[in-house]
């Protein structure tokens, strides 16, 4: 195998690692050990270590993430029912996973509260891309700037939440009332502008 696909085994096993331990609970060995790669090739492609590969699969994550995202939210097109099939699918998603595999960040960004770090860093800039893409999306759809932007920011912190609470409960019902009560928020602005 090539450079770049023990590379992306690497990012890829650190990845599901960091969504279902975290970061602390994630070591350097056990990422080579579920990449299948030498711990030579880790440091080889990560020179500073484990922070550096964290960073490398956050961002991976938050990639991911905001790809389904997209996914879920061109598959309807108006904006209350894009977000509660949103929900649906990562609902789905979560079950699927035996309730291990929430949100992407959500473990690491927790660990790293309070320090100025990296990984403090691209967990941020994850959820503003996921904001941004529900921002665009309530864009395009005739919102105003200011509303869209609320909005999304709401939408996103729900879904968080909305996922933490999937996993402690091991049930979709977080996901999927979270789901009904977004699109009734969203659907409750489509019926105003409508209204005007």
């Amino acid at each position: 195998m090539g450079t770049t696909s023990t590379r992306d085994r690497i990012v890829t096993a650190a990845a599901r690692l960091l969504q279902r331990q975290g970061y602390v609970g994630t070591g350097i060995k056990q990422i080579a050990t579920e990449a299948q790669a030498t711990l030579g090739s880790v440091y080889h492609f990560f020179p500073a270590g484990k922070g550096a590969v964290a960073v490398a699969a956050i961002e991976h994550s938050g990639q991911e993430f905001a790809e389904l995202l997209r996914v879920a939210l061109d598959s309807e097109q108006s904006p209350s029912a894009a977000v509660e099939a949103c929900t649906h699918q990562l609902a789905e998603a979560l079950r699927d996973s035996g309730w291990v595999e929430g949100c992407p960040i959500t473990a690491a960004a927790l660990e790293t509260l309070g320090t100025d770090s990296e990984i403090q860093r691209v967990c941020a800039a994850a959820l503003r891309g996921w904001e941004q893409l529900v921002h665009d999306k309530l864009l395009l759809s005739g919102f105003r700037a200011e509303d869209a932007r609320d909005l999304a920011s709401t939408i996103i912190s729900t879904l968080e939440g909305a996922e933490v609470a999937a996993q402690v409960n091991r049930s979709e019902e977080p996901l999927r009332a979270a789901g009904r009560q977004l699109a009734r928020l969203v659907g409750s602005y489509e019926t105003n502008r409508s209204a005007d």
